[in-house]
């Protein structure tokens, strides 16, 4: 099978490599699409990994073949994939599978090679089925917009006006959910003019440009003084943390949704002066990826405007270096199998 493998050298390069072989538990998945992530170029860029692995998790596809023990998994299944958990560890018992590392089996970045292939394979228990009324490149974005949807219930806010930092795809994709949940007026701070259009079109009440004009002011000048009840921290920029805490209101909070490999400073004084509750968010579980697929079924949400690269695995070192390590993309979608 086709595939785009690490290699320390060139970084991403095409590759022919066989075809996943299944244990009698496991579960074989034609790909059809897989998002590449941020983690994904973070990960890439860090030299951490091993030649020839095979990153890619943001996965729709079909099921194509079952290990003997695998039940109630029906090949054809249109499905996207999770990460497990044990339900039984202290942070399963928290409520927070995402953290388990008993049971856990990732694609991607963990213990199995990822989507960026024609096929792989996985547990079935981190299958998470795509619903009628949803094609196949929603289904791939379903994991990045539940990984938005995991920083709003982070954050414990339940309405109210909130500002999002930085428009790349979590950004962008938190201001659609905001909107589907009643949040308001909802604000984005982003600098480049195309990400502002797409929140706009997405429902976005206050576009704030930081290249132009100070984020600060204008936040006061559009809450009469008060600060955005929740922010979230979508930029990646460790000195966007303190904007943030500079721009929230007393009593807000702040969640930091994307992830900062730096160590940053903040000012702990406007914590105090505030009582801000100052937080941050990590993946997503399966019931927030369904309830996702859910949304989309109903045409409450649409990742579509977002992909702005559609290509083929063949182009993806090419578009790697040409569009997403530069930041030039908001998301790389490749098309792999026949879409549906």
């Amino acid at each position: 099978m086709k595939a785009v493998v690490y290699d320390s050298i060139e970084q991403l390069v095409v590759r022919d490599v066989p075809v996943p072989q299944l244990g009698p538990n496991e579960v074989l998945i034609q790909v059809v699409n897989t998002g590449v992530c941020g983690s994904d170029h973070s990960i890439i860029e860090s030299g951490t990994l091993r030649d020839g692995t095979i990153i890619g998790h943001e996965v729709s596809g079909t099921v194509a073949d079952v290990g003997r023990d695998v039940r109630d998994v029906q090949t054809g299944s249109r499905v996207i994939v999770r990460p497990t958990y044990c339900g039984e560890c202290r942070e399963c018992r928290m409520g927070k599978p995402y953290l388990c590392q008993t049971d856990r089996r990732t694609i991607g970045l963990g213990d199995l090679q990822g989507g960026f292939a024609e096929y792989l394979k996985v547990d079935p228990r981190m299958l998470v089925p795509i619903p009628e009324g949803v094609d196949s490149q929603n289904g791939a974005l379903a994991e990045a917009f539940a990984a938005a949807l995991h920083g709003i219930y982070c954050s414990k806010s339940k309405g109210g006006s909130a500002l999002v930092i930085g428009g790349g795809f979590i950004g962008l994709s938190l201001v659609s959910l905001l909107k589907v949940m009643g949040f308001g007026p909802i604000a984005l701070s982003e600098p480049v003019e195309e990400k502002r259009g797409i929140a706009v079109t997405f429902g976005v009440d206050i576009v704030i440009d930081p290249s132009n004009e100070n984020p600060i002011l204008r936040t006061m000048d559009e809450t009469d003084g008060a600060g955005f009840e929740t922010v979230f921290e979508c930029s990646g920029r460790g000195e966007s943390v303190q904007t943030a805490v500079n721009a929230a209101a007393k009593g807000g909070t702040v969640c930091v949704v994307s992830i900062i490999m730096q160590n940053i400073e903040i000012m702990p004084l406007v914590l105090n002066f505030k009582e801000i509750w100052l937080t941050g968010s990590y993946s997503n579980t399966h019931e927030e990826n369904s309830w996702c697929l859910r949304w989309m079924a109903e045409g409450k949400i649409d990742g579509r405007p977002l992909i702005t690269d559609h290509i083929g695995l063949d182009d993806l070192p090419r578009v790697y270096r040409e569009r997403i390590h530069p930041g030039r993309a908001i998301k790389v979608m490749l098309k792999i199998g026949e879409e549906f």
